[in-house]
């Protein structure tokens, strides 16, 4: 009797010193699960915009009918706006197909010169993409309606204030806050990809759009073009805050949300490539 008690307060004993194992495995891997959903979809949409846009632009063979899914397209002799719009949507391309490697830590650690380049060049056409979009938003009215547009707006507004300070804080080898503010900015200029993966995952769970209008302002519309960038950014940083705890607690919490967070990801790119993404890419072939 005695021996079968010793026995079960060793395992009661395994078993707690093999929870924060469990949860921190759990945290990292949810971080992995949540880093491989964006890659698939920011390749996704990377090659939506090769077929779509970019191999016409290269070809020659851009013409107004190409971009009647865009709230304003391409128009045929605007020579102007024409380029803001080719400068606001081709170098996504580039960033889309390479800028999820800034997150991934073999690439920082083993990779520094692609790392600093890459990032480089991300922040520079996040920068301009975001100017170049308030341009289109308000300048030329891309737009369907003024409230409808607000969220996408403060999206970027905040990116050229995020870039700076990504920046700063690597030129000041402050690598520590850096990364909590890069990771802040890849979400922000990756805010109207999220909006497409948020609005086509409510699309395929509620079939009927309830909260959405024709002129993307119902209280779902809305609630999307905030939460396509101030969900994700909350949840980072959560996870920072996790981090820096190192509480069994804090991670368990951490892990959670960063599952939650893997799961809309992971649902939204399959959304958005189904309904999205592949038919258009398909129809471009």
């Amino acid at each position: 009797m005695k021996e079968k008690v010793l026995t079960q307060r060793n395992t009661n004993q395994t078993l707690l010193d093999t929870y924060p194992l469990f949860i921190r495995n759990w945290f990292s891997g949810a971080i992995q699960w949540w880093v491989a959903a964006v890659l698939i979809g920011q390749w996704m949409f990377g090659l939506y915009i090769l077929f779509r846009f970019t191999m016409p632009w290269l070809l020659g063979d851009l013409d107004e009918s190409q971009f009647t899914t865009m709230i304003r397209g391409y128009k045929n002799g605007d020579v102007f706006n024409n380029g803001v719009l080719l400068l606001h949507i081709i170098p996504v391309m580039l960033i889309s197909l390479s800028a999820t490697f800034q997150l991934i830590p073999f690439v920082r650690n083993r990779l520094p010169n692609f790392h600093r380049w890459n990032g480089r060049l991300f922040l520079v056409v996040g920068f301009f993409g975001a100017i170049s979009g308030l341009y289109m938003t308000w300048g030329i009215g891309s737009r369907l309606s003024d409230l409808g547009a607000i969220g996408v707006s403060l999206n970027g507004i905040l990116i050229p204030i995020f870039v700076y300070y990504a920046w700063r804080t690597a030129i000041q080898k402050n690598f520590k806050l850096h990364r909590r503010l890069a990771v802040h900015t890849f979400i922000l200029i990756n805010g109207v990809w999220s909006v497409r993966l948020y609005l086509m995952a409510w699309f395929m769970a509620n079939p009927g759009g309830l909260g959405n209008t024709r002129t993307i302002d119902g209280p779902a519309d809305i609630a999307i073009s905030f939460a396509s960038y101030l969900l994700p950014m909350a949840v980072a940083e959560l996870a920072f805050w996790a981090e820096r705890r190192r509480t069994p607690k804090s991670i368990l919490i951490g892990a959670i949300f960063l599952t939650l967070m893997a799961i809309l990801t992971t649902f939204g790119v399959f959304a958005a490539s189904t309904m999205m993404w592949l038919p258009r890419i398909t129809a471009a072939l």
